[in-house]
């Protein structure tokens, strides 16, 4: 299942240290301006070596646009695009040819197809995500007809939590650190801790939070194909991701409905809601309030420290991982659930025969 989507899709291909690394989207609306800046900022945002708390492998990760844009505008017809793999140091996992690293897909992989490509993890790898990126960028540019804004931040680096609601920040600071955090004091402590742990040979997990606002009313697709459902399901899709809740989630659950009721009343010649407990979302459907969830990550599961494992064969090893990998995912995850959160929503859109 390499193809994500309904009516708006995104199939990818490619390995972490193969040729490239690709995709196909189909369904996207025609004669929507393609912002090829932005596609590579979005780009930007999850390329590897950007700061000293990611991974020191070194990828431009530049999008050749393949099909599907004429004269600057989408056609209706598939993109296709690829970027290409400059950097790898393949030799650096020759050591684990043999043997299963502990919380990889290497044991998973290797009895499910009798085979796997032990460099970097193959289609396993973190890699792949980088064409959802792709799919999210222009998702992202359709939306932006209907005025709907997808934004993630860091929320959670270990023990160090953002207090509050995201209502109380600026979500923009998010982007000015390197932790994508948007309290700079928090955003600072969250570096030094991810920094600290990097140097001990150890890594760290968190939470990222993303808000979807100006949805419209009315998307979702009762009974299975409900639109927090397909948020879960696209986010814990994503490489690391572990848990998924939306609105109060887990957090309030032990509270009383007295408490958490959204209560309706009338503002002007709309009706809405004086809180927003259910996070944008009724009955599977969007009611038109911001849509909130969180993705809990864990830690990455490379340690440059010797770990017991075993070999192909099952006999007891120890090893110690080579090579270059991210202390904590968080700062280059939050442009991957925003890539999926926009392609949930517009595909919802287009569900909901919405001509952009």
């Amino acid at each position: 299942m390499n193809t994500f989507g309904k009516l708006f899709t995104l199939t990818t291909y490619g390995e972490s240290h193969g040729v490239a690394v690709g995709g196909i989207i189909d369904g996207m609306p025609a004669g929507i301006e393609v912002d090829e800046a932005f596609l590579q900022a979005e780009m930007a945002r999850r390329k590897p070596g950007q700061s000293a708390i990611t991974t020191d492998r070194k990828e431009e990760d530049h999008v050749e646009l393949l099909s599907g844009i004429f004269e600057g505008k989408t056609t209706g017809t598939p993109i296709g695009f690829e970027v290409r793999n400059n950097n790898q140091h393949s030799q650096d996992y020759e050591n684990i040819r043999n043997l299963y690293r502990p919380s990889h897909a290497d044991f998973t992989y290797t009895q499910k197809y009798g085979l796997r490509d032990h460099r970097g993890g193959g289609r396993s790898s973190a890699r792949e995500t980088l064409s959802r990126v792709v799919g999210g960028a222009f998702a992202k540019m359709a939306l932006r007809t209907q005025g709907i804004q997808v934004q993630a931040f860091t929320s959670q680096v270990g023990n160090l939590v953002l207090p509050g609601f995201y209502s109380d920040y600026d979500l923009a600071e998010a982007e000015r650190n390197a932790v994508r955090c948007p309290d700079p004091t928090l955003a600072a402590q969250m570096e030094q801790l991810i920094k600290e742990v990097k140097a001990e040979g150890d890594t760290i997990g968190g939470v990222v939070t993303c808000v979807i606002k100006n949805v419209p009313v009315g998307l979702g697709e009762p009974c299975f194909d409900k639109l927090h459902a397909a948020l879960g399901q696209a986010m814990l899709s994503i490489n690391a991701c572990k848990g998924f809740d939306y609105g109060l989630g887990f957090a309030d659950c032990g509270r009383r409905g007295s408490e958490m009721i959204d209560t309706f009343v009338r503002e002007g010649n709309k009706i809405t809601t004086l809180s927003n407990h259910s996070g944008g979302i009724q009955g599977g459907i969007s009611n038109g309030q911001d849509i909130y969830f969180r993705c809990a990550f864990k830690p990455v599961a490379t340690l440059l420290q010797e770990v017991e494992t075993v070999t192909l064969d099952g006999e007891a090893t120890t090893l110690k991982a080579r090579g270059r990998h991210d202390p904590c995912v968080l700062p280059r995850a939050v442009p991957v659930v925003e890539a999926m959160a926009a392609m949930v929503v517009l595909d919802f859109l287009l569900m909901n025969n919405a001509r952009l």
